[in-house]
């Protein structure tokens, strides 16, 4: 799963050579709430998950954990 979201991520920034890892805050992508949302609806869009968005997600990590609780 973390391979597809760096996928999505580094799609979504055109930056094919973004490191990207589960300790990777999400502040540091430079995103503002819009984009993060936008970021998170293609993740969702391209791994067929929809996730639950009850907290903040201010890591990969995070991200992981709730579409791992959803699948």
């Amino acid at each position: 799963m973390l391979e597809t979201v760096t996928d999505v991520i580094r799609d979504y920034k055109s930056d094919p050579s973004l490191v990207v890892t589960p300790e990777t805050p999400f502040s540091s992508f430079g995103l503002d709430s819009l984009e993060e949302v936008e970021l998170i609806m293609k993740v969702e869009s391209v791994t067929g998950i929809s996730v639950e968005m009850d907290g903040e997600i201010l890591t990969v990590a995070d991200l992981l954990a709730l579409l791992e609780k959803a699948a």
